[in-house]
């Protein structure tokens, strides 16, 4: 399949050109109320050609194997491009060429998931649901889902890269009642590797244990009180912040649109605690959901610093936004499918840890909440979030006490991380079994340490 992608790029008239076949094999298996509902498996491939002309992009996808029909593909997106030419205003000026990646891209993985059977697989989900289920359970449901990805990028400026991806991932839940309220109790973990990366930490029986267990102590907690209060957010609540509130505003593309964080690099825009980055390919990045060592333009993926010590250093850029700031791409330009285009995502965002204990955190917390298990919730461009939240515990005297259920936090993301005042050393990613949406999905996490601050917590009659 290579050779058939450079034959055809040798034949591209276009200034830029870049294709990139995909071959995708998923499986999915879910249960309900103790039924399996689900147990699926696709495949599909084919190419995405993208070409820059006389400042217009033009895109086409097919999903032949052939040689010809891949030329065909080729010429309709070049006259595409040539048609947006003729009729956009505003052009592109060019791209940054950057770190070009050559050579085979293998994900670490341990137990491949291509020799675990389907007959394991549904077992496993089986079991999980089931175990959940108990005395005050209403329902559970378990989940499964992996998505194993082979891909070929060529482009005219040397990018001649293959890769092999695998992303599973796993979710189990349980619905409790009491006096009549339904309330959840969740656990989901999602990584880049195999079985064994998918249930290193936590086994799932463990996480079917965690959910029943918390759902049920959720049933028979109060509901919070609002209002605003000193926090320490886990890093499942990190994580969400870092990507969802901050992340977005600095996704060079929103950046151009007028985010909130145009116009901010070199100013502070948070506690001098706090460094915030995006990692593709790093020590910290690791089997994080969003790890990839390539991104879909053809570019090395890095650890993009976004705010250092507080500062805002960067953004997130693609090979078009990374010309127009003057910088070098930084490798998030990604498509979810070759029927996408490449857009600019976030791989895996986080907040580095600090150096404290929980227990050094609580200390100088006299009349605050622990919070725990981030949930839905909303962000926008001027970095306006609120979230929901699983578990909220009063900690007075630094001594954490009851649990209240029903919270949520809002704000100003960059107002929270300027209120600062302790980032715990204890790291961990939480969104790995989750999907960024903008447009197309994609394979992204966060975490961080446990940060100290202050928000305002929200209560919600469920």
């Amino acid at each position: 399949m290579l050779d058939t992608l450079k034959k055809a790029m040798e034949e591209a008239k276009a200034d830029y050109a870049e294709l990139r076949f995909q071959e995708r094999d998923v499986t999915a298996v879910s249960v309900s109320g103790g039924e399996v509902d689900q147990a699926s498996s696709s495949s599909s491939r084919g190419t995405g050609i993208r070409v820059l002309y006389r400042g217009a992009w033009g895109f086409g996808s097919t999903n032949s194997t052939k040689y010809e029909d891949i030329l065909e593909t080729l010429r309709r997106a070049e006259v595409s491009a040539k048609v947006a030419s003729e009729n956009r205003k505003e052009l592109v000026k060019g791209i940054a060429e950057g770190r070009m990646a050559r050579g085979l891209f293998t994900a670490n993985v341990t137990g491949n998931l291509r020799n675990i059977s389907i007959e394991t697989k549904i077992e496993t989900v089986l079991d999980a649901a089931n175990r959940a289920n108990s005395d005050g359970i209403a329902t559970t449901r378990s989940l499964y889902r992996e998505i194993l990805d082979h891909k070929i990028l060529v482009s005219s400026i040397g990018v001649e890269a293959e890769i092999y991806d695998s992303k599973p991932e796993f979710m189990v839940s349980a619905i409790a009642k009491e006096s009549g309220v339904l309330v959840s109790g969740r656990e989901s973990i999602g990584v880049t590797g195999g079985w064994g990366e998918l249930f290193k930490v936590h086994s799932p029986e463990d996480m079917a244990d965690s959910a029943r267990e918390k759902a049920i102590r959720l049933s028979r907690a109060k509901v919070v009180k609002g209002g605003k209060s000193p926090v320490i957010l886990d890093q499942g609540l990190v994580g969400l912040i870092s990507h969802e509130a901050i992340g977005h505003t600095t996704e060079a593309d929103f950046v151009l649109s007028g985010s909130a964080a145009a116009g901010m690099v070199g100013k502070q825009v948070a506690s001098p605690l706090v460094t915030l980055a995006d990692s593709g390919v790093s020590a910290i990045a690791g089997t994080a959901a969003g790890s990839i060592p390539v991104d879909d333009e053809g570019t090395l993926t890095q650890e993009t610093v976004i705010i250092e010590n507080g500062i805002m250093k960067g953004y997130m850029h693609n090979r078009e936004t990374a010309h127009i700031f003057g910088v070098e791409p930084t490798g998030n330009a990604r498509a979810y499918e070759y029927t996408d285009e490449p857009i600019i995502r976030m791989r895996n965002t986080f907040i580095l840890p600090g150096d404290m204990t929980m227990e050094e955190m609580l200390e100088d917390v006299k009349d605050g909440y622990l919070l725990k298990g981030a949930g839905s919730g909303q962000a926008d461009a001027n970095a306006e979030f609120m979230f929901d939240v699983q578990e909220a515990y009063k900690i007075t005297n630094g001594e954490i006490k009851e649990l209240f259920r029903g919270a949520s936090i809002s704000g100003n993301a960059f107002e929270v991380l300027k209120a600062v005042d302790a980032i715990g050393r204890d790291f961990a990613y939480d969104m790995g079994a989750g999907y960024c949406g903008k447009g197309q999905p994609a394979k992204v996490d966060g975490g961080g340490g446990p940060i100290r601050t202050i928000v305002t917590i929200g209560g919600v009659h469920q």
